[in-house]
């Protein structure tokens, strides 16, 4: 019974998510309503309120969930120099972002939340400069801009790709990332050198 139980609250919260990313694209936050949310996707708002306090904690527990989950990710890939291993990280934000794209779209999208954007660019900063610094030890002076130019151009990267909605898998933007980045890090230490099979 409880697996059932589960099983309905996952697919209650999936309904609300993927309403609440449909009317993002239209208007803010502060503009959405939990009469206008529950009539989308035809669920009684007392079912609404079961799950969540209003709109805007809801926002807020999708959030959490999304950042736990890079969070994790973090902790399966320690931090290690930028070489081959670093690809398996970048595929799984991929994997992460394809099973939550349309919240994620909803999110970095004009009337997305800024401050989600801000969050998950300070985790990754963490986890990447650290990396940068182990890899480049003699280069510190630079590595903050590098780093900047990097994480704004991959920002772009996944913008572009969910707002698209293309049919490339997340595989194939990892690669794409992994290249782009790895091209960067020769431009930036003409030295360095990586391959993946």
């Amino acid at each position: 019974m409880s697996k059932n139980m589960d099983r309905r609250v996952r697919k209650t919260r999936a309904q609300l998510r993927q309403g609440l990313a449909e009317l993002l694209k239209e208007k803010s936050l502060k503009e959405i309503t939990v009469k206008e949310l529950v009539e989308k996707v035809d669920i009684n708002r007392s079912t609404f309120y079961l799950h969540y306090a209003d709109i805007y904690d809801m926002m807020e527990k999708i959030e959490n969930e999304l950042t736990e989950d890079i969070e994790d990710l973090i902790h399966t890939h320690p931090v290690s120099p930028f070489n081959e291993d670093s690809f398996p990280f970048i595929e799984d934000i991929f994997s992460i972002l394809a099973e939550n794209r349309d919240i994620c779209a909803a999110l970095l999208g004009p009337n997305g939340d800024i401050s989600f954007l801000h969050r998950i660019e300070n985790i990754l900063s963490e986890h990447s400069l650290n990396a940068l610094k182990e890899t480049f030890p003699e280069k510190m002076d630079d590595l903050t801009y590098y780093y900047a130019f990097c994480l704004s151009g991959c920002i772009g990267l996944v913008k572009a790709w969910l707002s698209e909605e293309s049919s490339v898998s997340p595989q194939h933007m990892a690669e794409l990332t992994f290249k782009l980045i790895m091209n960067a890090l020769r431009g930036f230490y003409p030295d360095f050198s990586v391959r993946r099979s």
